[in-house]
C-alpha cells in the first residue's frame, strides 16, 4: 500500500502533489465581501474560482466568499467545508481523459444559517458585504409558472411572512438585512443572481422585492430604487461529484477531499456592469462585463440548449444513450453544426466579443466530451418546458424573415416520433414530462392525423397552421417513420451537399 491520502486544509496545503495547483496567494489576508447563498457544485466549479483566479494574481483580496447554507440539507456541505478549513479541489475534465485538479481557496468563511439565522442577517447588514450573490436554483425564486408573479403562498415562504419572524429562507434574510441597512442609513449591497434562467437579475428584483412589499411596502420601494440586481449568463457543465471522482482524486493525486467539484474545461460568464457598491475586476479573470446580457443569454438558448434538443431525441431514436456518443458520429455532428449556423444563429442579434463560428464548433467538442457522460434522457426530460422556449422561438424568427426550418421542422418531429413512448425497434421510451400523458395522447393520433402533435396552442401556438413549416414537419416526421433516424439524417445530409 501506498502512503496515506492528505486531508486537504491550510496546513497541508504544502504537502500536495506538486500536480495540485493550489493558493499562492495568503488567504489569511483575505477578508469576504461576498455573501454567497447556496455553496454548491456550480458556484465552486464557476463563481468561487474566478475570485480565486484573481486573488492568486494579487487581486479581490477584499471579496472573498462567505459561504451560508440556508436549507436544513446544506449541513453537510457546509460542515465538509468547514472541516476543509473552506478548501476544496476543483477538477477539470479533459476530453482524453486527464483530470486537472486545482485547490481553490476564496471561501474564507462559512455559515449554515438555521444554526444562528440572526448571525447571517448580522453578516449581511455588516459594511463589509458589498454583493449578496446567489445559486438558490431555478425553482428557488418561487415564480408561479402560470402568472409569471411572486407564488406567495408557496409552503416554503409562509413562515417567513409573519411579523416579526425569525428569517429562515433567502427572502427573509435578504429583506430584514436591507430593512436594517436602510434604517441605519448604510448603503444597500447589490444582490447577484447567478443561476441559469433567463433575466435572474431582473427575475431576482422582482420575486425578492415582491416578498418585501407584502412584508414593509416602503422598504419594497426603497428597494427597487436602490438595490441593483445584475443580470448574468452563466455556463459551465458540472455534473454531480461522484464517489469515484473521490477515490480517484485519493488514488492518483493523494489528496483526500470530502467533496471536490468536477467539470468541464469550458466557462463563461457574461455579467452585466450594474453594482451599487463596487466589484471586482471580474473582467482581468476572463469574465465578460456588458451593458446588456441579453444577447449572451439568447445566444446560449438557441445555440446550446436548442442543440442538446437537437440531439437527444435523435440519437435516442439511433440507439445512443449518451450526448458524447451521438456527437462522436460525424453525422450527428454536422446536423447539429447545419442547424445552429443556418438557423438557430440568424435569428440572433449580434454577440459582442463572441465568435459565432468558434462558439459553434465549441458546443460539439464540448457536447462529445467523453468523460461529462451527459445522459439522453436527462436531456429528453421535461421537453415541453424546453422546446416552446428553446426551439419554437428559432422558427418563428426564420418563418417571419424567410430562414430556413427543416433542421428545427425535424427535430420538433424527433420529440413527437420520442413522445410515442417506443424505439425504432420496439422498446419502451420512459417519457418524463410535466405533461406526460398530453404529449403522449397527442403522439398517439400521429397516424390518423400528421399534424396532431404540434396542434397543441400552448406548446407551439399556430405553428401548425404554417402551411411552410406543416408541410416541413410532416415530411420529417413520415421519414422518421418510414426510414428512421439515421436514415433521415443521411437524407437531410445529401440535400445539404447539393449545390443551392
Amino acid at each position: 500500500m501506498g502512503p496515506s491520502p492528505i486531508p486537504l486544509s491550510d496546513k497541508t496545503l504544502d504537502e500536495l502533489d506538486a500536480r495540485v495547483a493550489r493558493p499562492t496567494y495568503d488567504r489569511s489576508a483575505v477578508t469576504a465581501g461576498i455573501v454567497h447563498f447556496g455553496v454548491g457544485g456550480f458556484h465552486r466549479a464557476h463563481q468561487a474560482m474566478y475570485l480565486d483566479a484573481l486573488m492568486n494574481d494579487g487581486e479581490a483580496l477584499d471579496w472573498g466568499l462567505c459561504g451560508v447554507g440556508a436549507l436544513p440539507h446544506d449541513r453537510r456541505i457546509i460542515d465538509t467545508l468547514r472541516a476543509q478549513d473552506g478548501l476544496y479541489t476543483l477538477v477539470v475534465k479533459h476530453p482524453d481523459g486527464r483530470r486537472e485538479p486545482r485547490v481553490v481557496g476564496s471561501i474564507v468563511e462559512l455559515m449554515f444559517a438555521p444554526d444562528d439565522p440572526l448571525a447571517v442577517v448580522d453578516r449581511l447588514v455588516d459594511e463589509r458585504t458589498r454583493i449578496v450573490s446567489l445559486t438558490i436554483t431555478e425553482g428557488g425564486y418561487l415564480v408561479n409558472q402560470v402568472t409569471g408573479e411572486f407564488d406567495a403562498d408557496d409552503p416554503s415562504i409562509q413562515a417567513d411572512l409573519a411579523d416579526g419572524a425569525v428569517p429562515a429562507t433567502v427572502f427573509g434574510y435578504i429583506t430584514a438585512a436591507l430593512a436594517r441597512r436602510r434604517n441605519e442609513g448604510l448603503e444597500p449591497f447589490t444582490v447577484m443572481s447567478c443561476d441559469n434562467l433567463p433575466d435572474n437579475g431582473d427575475v431576482a428584483k422582482q420575486m425578492i422585492c415582491a416578498f418585501a412589499r407584502l412584508k414593509d411596502p416602503g422598504l419594497a420601494d426603497w428597494m427597487e430604487e436602490r438595490v441593483a440586481f445584475p443580470n448574468c449568463m452563466v455556463d459551465r457543465i458540472t455534473p454531480v461529484t461522484a464517489p469515484e471522482d473521490i477515490e480517484r482524486l485519493r488514488q492518483e493525486f493523494g489528496l483526500e477531499d470530502g467533496w471536490p467539484v468536477v467539470c468541464e474545461p469550458f466557462t463563461q460568464w457574461a455579467l452585466e456592469d450594474r453594482f451599487g457598491q463596487g466589484r471586482p475586476p471580474f473582467e482581468d479573470a476572463g469574465v465578460q462585463m456588458v451593458d446588456d446580457v441579453v444577447p449572451y443569454e439568447l445566444m446560449k438558448l438557441r445555440l446550446l440548449n436548442a442543440s442538446h434538443q437537437a440531439l437527444c431525441y435523435l440519437g435516442h431514436l439511433a440507439g445512443y444513450r449518451y450526448a458524447h456518443e451521438v456527437c462522436q458520429d460525424p453525422l450527428f455532428a454536422n446536423f447539429l453544426l447545419a442547424y445552429m449556423e443556418r438557423e438557430g444563429s440568424p435569428t440572433l442579434p449580434p454577440v459582442p466579443d463572441v465568435d459565432l463560428d468558434a462558439y459553434r464548433r465549441e458546443l460539439v467538442a464540448r457536447f462529445a466530451n467523453p468523460e461529462v457522460r451527459d445522459t439522453l434522457a436527462r436531456l429528453c426530460a421535461e421537453s415541453s418546458d424546453r422546446i416552446p422556449k428553446w426551439l419554437v422561438p428559432v422558427i418563428r424568427a426564420n418563418l417571419r424573415d424567410g430562414g430556413e426550418i427543416d433542421r428545427s421542422a425535424l427535430v420538433v418531429a424527433s420529440w413527437a416520433r420520442y413522445a410515442e413512448g417506443r424505439d425504432e425497434h420496439g422498446a419502451p421510451i420512459e417519457v418524463v414530462d410535466r405533461l406526460k400523458e398530453r404529449v403522449m395522447a397527442a403522439a398517439a393520433k400521429q397516424d390518423q392525423d400528421p399534424l396532431a402533435f404540434i396542434r397543441d396552442r400552448d406548446l407551439f401556438g399556430d405553428l401548425a397552421d404554417d402551411e411552410r413549416f406543416a408541410a416541413a414537419y410532416t415530411a420529417a416526421l413520415e421519414h422518421l417513420h418510414d426510414v428512421g433516424a439515421r436514415a433521415t439524417l443521411e437524407a437531410r445530409s445529401a440535400d445539404d451537399a447539393r449545390p443551392a
